[in-house]
Order: structure tokens, then C-alpha cells, then sequence
């Protein structure tokens, strides 16, 4: 199965039985998707033996019906997007130069059911933060320890029958990140391979009972260079995904 297709596989299981009738004409979130990645493969640049350079700020120009269309699915596409994209460059070996930014607008000059895509490469620090998904929320860890568990004293409460009070707990330095499990009567995977103790990456699932929590390591700050632009409220951006507006 290709990205793509599991991609789209991944947002009609999040979001397409919700907004079905919306989608009968127009451009549909797959084709963004191929747009994304296919802007990527073209404007990548060989810097040296061991870089790629690839943008990192990309606009999605939509027509202002499709941009309608689009932004009722608020932030599950941008996230959908965002992970696709990240996972794409990493498996291609592509570096950014800042943090990945995606935006979408609306444009007159675009025709419906099209798609045009505006990218460069904006410098800047990068502040990593760790999050986790867990039962379609988002958290983000914000301390060098975080406990989960059935209990309510957890720093993330589970609500799973299966899981301890205090099931697992997730270590993170600003850099690196570790998974280790709190004597849990059911014990945990990660990856779907029992787990006491180990390193964790971007991506991995760890399992406590019935209940999935995926690890992420997202960019924090915005790129210095870029220009302040006012407030735009029809102009997505995943930089802080920390909630699911749209704006």
C-alpha cells in the first residue's frame, strides 16, 4: 500500500462519514495531498553529498468554493497533512530549513476542483515540542515526566478499564524521549511488542490496554525570517497543533 493511499484511507476513516455530502464536486483532500508531496520531489535542491533541501512553508491554493469545503473538516486535515508531508520528506531524506508550515487559501485565478501550490524556504530556529495523541486529543508534554493511567492523580488520565492508575510514563529532555512501564498489571507495547523500558521516536504507538497513544516530536517556534502578515481568518497554518480550528 502506497502513502497516498493510506493516506486517504486514514482521513476517510477520521473524516469523510461526517462530511460526505460535502465533497460530491470539487478537489478532494487526496489530490492536496499529491500536490504537497509532488511540490516537495520538484523543488527539493542537492546542497551537499548528505543535504536536501526542501521547502518548509507551503501555500495551498484552493478556488474560494473548495477552500470553503475544506475548512469544514477544521484541523483534522491540516494535521493529515502535516504528517504526511513530514513523513514523506524524512523517508526521502529531504531537510528543512525551519519549521513545516502549510497554509490554505482561497484564490479567484484557481478553477474549481484544482490545485496550485506556492512554497520557499524560510530560515529559522526550530524548538521542538513532544505531544501525544490519545483518543483523538492531542496533549502536549510539557514536563521532563508524564504519568498515564486510570487514576485520577495521572498527569494524563486513560479512560480504559484495562489500564493501572499509574500505567506508563513518558520522559522527555527536550531532545530525547523515553517510554518506560510503572509495573502495569497488563503491561504495554510499543509497536505492538511488549515494553519496560525504551527509547521512544516520532511516530511510534505505545499500547496500554485497549488504548493507542501515538508520540510526536512537532515543531514549536515559527521561522524568525518571516514577515508578520495580518490576521487572516481564512488562512489555515499548522505550526502549534494544539487544538483543531481551523484558524
Amino acid at each position: 500500500m502506497g502513502l497516498l493511499d493510506s493516506f486517504e484511507q486514514g482521513l476517510e476513516r477520521a473524516v469523510n462519514r461526517a462530511f460526505a455530502k460535502t465533497f460530491r464536486s470539487g478537489i478532494q483532500p487526496v489530490e492536496i495531498a499529491s500536490a504537497l508531496k509532488r511540490e516537495l520531489d520538484t523543488k527539493a535542491a542537492v546542497v551537499s553529498r548528505d543535504r536536501i533541501l526542501a521547502p518548509n512553508e507551503l501555500a495551498v491554493l484552493l478556488s474560494p468554493a473548495d477552500e470553503e469545503r475544506m475548512r469544514a473538516l477544521g484541523g483534522a486535515l491540516i494535521t493529515e497533512l502535516d504528517t504526511m508531508l513530514r513523513t514523506h520528506a524524512s523517508s526521502q531524506g529531504y531537510s528543512l530549513a525551519g519549521p513545516l508550515r502549510i497554509t490554505i487559501r482561497p484564490n479567484d485565478e484557481v478553477t474549481t476542483g484544482t490545485v496550485q501550490i506556492d512554497s520557499s524556504t524560510a530560515e529559522g530556529q526550530v524548538e521542538w515540542r513532544a505531544v501525544i495523541d490519545v483518543n483523538g486529543r492531542r496533549y502536549p508534554l510539557i514536563k521532563a515526566r508524564t504519568v498515564l493511567g486510570r487514576g485520577s492523580d495521572a498527569d494524563i488520565t486513560v479512560d480504559d478499564a484495562g489500564t493501572s492508575r499509574a500505567h506508563v510514563e513518558i520522559l522527555w529532555d527536550g531532545e530525547r524521549a523515553m517510554v518506560r512501564d510503572l509495573g502495569s498489571t497488563n503491561g504495554s507495547k510499543l509497536d505492538g511488542r511488549p515494553v519496560k523500558q525504551s527509547g521512544l521516536n516520532d511516530g511510534q504507538t505505545i499500547t496500554i490496554g485497549r488504548t493507542d497513544i501515538v508520540f510526536h516530536v512537532v515543531p514549536l517556534a515559527a521561522p524568525q525570517t518571516r514577515r508578520p502578515t495580518a490576521p487572516d481568518r481564512t488562512t489555515s497554518t499548522r505550526i502549534l497543533p494544539q487544538n483543531g480550528d481551523w484558524t
